[in-house]
């Protein structure tokens, strides 16, 4: 049998406030679909057909999964068949609690580029060398960085070349707050006119469920 791959990622929990903090400007400015917590499932796609779920398990484990429609050459189940191409085994030695999310992704029709899971210490993954397309995926929340520069990119863009941008130290109050964000904290980062402040703190809180 197969063995895992080891994988260098951060532990999921400390994913949240970065998470959180984009789904709250999203939800603010009315696009919180594309980003968003759902009980035990975090979600995040880039509107172009790129996604990530994060599946929390119970016991610090959580699975990862998602696809990128540019840089995915993995091809699993389904996608096999309708790329005509050869399969990549992504569960291959895997234990059995990575598969429901990935059962619950084939009955969507979604395609799989990639599965990791976390144990509750280490990230692991089934081995192949083709890509599977993590990386072109772009999960804003691996890093403060990259989490800061969506946010900024994306206030940017909706508030057109005369808006302002928030001071970083408002954006990383948001990204510290570890989505325990009120209307202060948002209103701070985004525009006062159009945007709804409260849409976004239920959209952050949405990650620390009761």
């Amino acid at each position: 049998m197969m063995g895992l791959v080891q994988l260098n990622l951060p532990r999921p929990m400390s994913l949240r406030g970065r998470w959180a903090a984009l789904a709250a400007v999203r939800a603010a400015w009315g696009r919180g679909d594309d980003c968003r917590a759902e009980g035990s499932l975090w979600h995040y796609d880039d509107g172009d057909g790129n996604w990530a779920d994060l599946h929390h398990r119970g016991d610090g484990r959580a699975v990862l999964l998602g696809h990128s429609n540019e840089d995915s050459e993995t091809f699993y189940a389904e996608g096999s068949d309708f790329f005509e191409e050869p399969e990549t085994d992504l569960l291959a030695g895997a234990p059995e609690w990575w598969e429901p999310p990935v059962r619950g992704a084939r009955e969507g029709e979604l395609f799989l580029g990639f599965v990791y899971g976390f144990d509750g210490s280490t990230w692991e993954r089934a081995e192949y060398d083709a890509e599977d397309g993590f990386r072109g995926v772009r999960l804003p929340a691996l890093s403060d960085e990259s989490t800061r520069a969506s946010i900024l990119a994306l206030i940017e863009h909706a508030s057109g070349p005369q808006g302002s941008l928030p001071s970083r130290e408002s954006v990383d109050a948001l990204i510290e707050a570890d989505a325990r964000i009120d209307k202060e904290l948002l209103a701070d980062v985004v525009p006062s006119t159009g945007w709804d402040v409260t849409a976004g703190v239920a959209a952050a809180l949405a990650f620390r469920p009761a």
